[in-house]
């Protein structure tokens, strides 16, 4: 695969997040946290609306859009910062756009901005990847 700088890429990673998604990644991942999955806790002790995705959800799914636009074995670095919580009903978009390209130690590696929104266009996280391309 070749990328170049301003080469785009953009995937609905997940549509109408549910509980379910939320309860199975809390299985998943062994968080347990009860902001994900107590309507009373999530209200009446943290004055949220309802329960919300994990972070770490929607990190994994906007990764999804990397490696299936990349493949599975191109990721090299990956971070995220958080910047909106995701709650049921949610419909996510993740976007990538590659910032740079540059040759090192003999391997060609292209750095991504990497940004996903909610159905409102509100972003929920926001960072980079680098992949070996």
């Amino acid at each position: 695969m070749t990328l170049k700088v301003g080469d785009k890429h953009e995937q609905v990673v997940i549509e109408n997040v549910n509980r379910t998604h939320i309860v199975k990644y809390a299985g998943a991942s062994g968080d347990f946290n009860p902001l994900h999955h107590d309507d009373t806790k999530a209200k009446d002790l943290a004055g949220y609306p309802s329960v919300f995705a994990h972070g770490m959800l929607s990190m994994g799914l906007t990764g999804r859009m990397l490696t299936d636009w990349l493949g599975a074995t191109a990721l090299k670095k990956y971070g995220v910062r958080f910047t909106r919580q995701v709650w049921p009903g949610d419909t996510l978009t993740a976007k990538g756009e590659v910032t740079d390209v540059k040759e090192e130690g003999g391997k060609q590696l292209a750095t991504i901005k990497v940004v996903t929104v909610n159905q409102n266009g509100e972003s929920v996280v926001e960072g980079e990847a680098v992949a070996e391309v």
